[in-house]
């Protein structure tokens, strides 16, 4: 696999662990939020690009793999956000401003699935928008 194409792989994994920390910032997680990534996914992930992952599969679903597993593992929201923050100073070059706009549209939809925003989702919705200059 070429070096773009694990920096793009990687892009969708470190987007779902954001995802992750968006769900996670009231320290519970779902069904919902879960649902909403997956709506948001077939609905405007899949269709952005054609980079697919190891196994041919369209690589926005690593967004969701990532998400089940950081579930399973009950890792820390403030974690993943910050691994998500490094990612993006790392490589702001895979942020493109269509690519910005759709992580805070798929970051506001978890956010409200779940009886709308509570004030920790309301705080890092807000670090996201400060982090994405949005």
């Amino acid at each position: 696999m070429s070096e773009l194409n694990k920096s793009q792989l990687e892009f969708y994994q470190k987007t779902g662990e954001l995802f992750f920390a968006v769900a996670a910032a009231d320290k519970v997680i779902r069904k919902n939020e879960y649902e909403s990534l997956h709506k948001m996914i077939l609905e405007h992930w899949k269709n952005l690009d054609d980079f697919e992952d190891e196994f041919g599969v369209d690589a926005s679903y690593q967004m969701e793999i990532v998400f089940d597993w950081l579930d399973y593992e009950s890792l820390d929201a403030d974690t993943c956000f910050e691994s998500f923050a490094s990612f993006y100073k790392e490589y702001p070059k895979l942020f493109t401003e269509k690519r910005k706009d759709l992580i805070i549209k798929t970051a506001h939809s978890i956010a409200d699935a779940f009886a709308g925003k509570n004030k920790s989702e309301l705080m890092l919705l807000g670090r996201l928008q400060l982090l994405l200059k949005k």
